[in-house]
């Protein structure tokens, strides 16, 4: 008896039903209900927003950035199965990478995401498991993240994940730079969540 290879993930059909009924990440195939978030995670992940965007526009930087958007893995070899998806706090294209594919697909509107984004950040709410959080860290940089921010508002604090596995914890009046992903970018830890006091 040949054993068949599990098909891991779901229709696209069926993904997109689910989604209207309520948001949920794709995880090693199975469904994991998103919470909702508290007031001050939310308004740091806006304040992050608004931060990197106006970076964007005065530094005249191709991109494209997103706030609580889904993006899926989608199967190479079927286009109508989602083998995963994530919904990252905020996330950035880097260069022409969001608009190309936006002028390669007419039914964009319609569809998920397929793109890995360059840049995801995540804001810890209390009610995090800091367990659950590590593990979605390491599955966007096996997903081809190239840089992964966890800004921790109550600690002040923020984590750097890289692909080669390096990590690096920011506090006090450490800078925060946007390295390769984000050229150019840079905001002291201090003067950031002075504002968010």
């Amino acid at each position: 008896m040949i054993d068949m290879p599990v098909r891991v993930g779901m229709p696209l059909d069926e993904f997109l039903a689910e989604m209207e009924l309520a948001p949920f990440e794709l995880i090693d195939g199975k469904k994991k209900p998103l919470m909702s978030t508290v007031l001050g995670p939310g308004d740091f992940a806006i304040l992050l927003y608004d931060i990197i965007r106006f970076f964007l526009r005065d530094q005249r930087i191709l991109g494209k950035l997103l706030h609580e958007i889904t993006f899926i893995l989608p199967n190479p070899q079927d286009t109508q199965w989602v083998k995963g998806s994530r919904i990252p706090d905020l996330m950035f294209y880097a260069d022409t990478r969001y608009s190309d594919y936006l002028s390669n697909t007419p039914d964009y509107y319609e569809r998920p995401l397929p793109l890995v984004p360059d840049l995801v950040v995540e804001v810890i709410s209390p009610t995090d498991n800091y367990n659950d959080v590590e593990k979605k860290v390491e599955l966007y940089l096996q997903d081809g993240v190239r840089m992964v921010w966890v800004v921790n508002p109550q600690h002040k604090t923020i984590i750097v994940h890289l692909p080669d596995q390096t990590s690096t914890r920011l506090s006090g009046d450490a800078v925060l730079s946007g390295g390769d992903v984000l050229a150019g970018f840079e905001l002291k830890l201090s003067e950031l969540f002075a504002t968010n006091s």
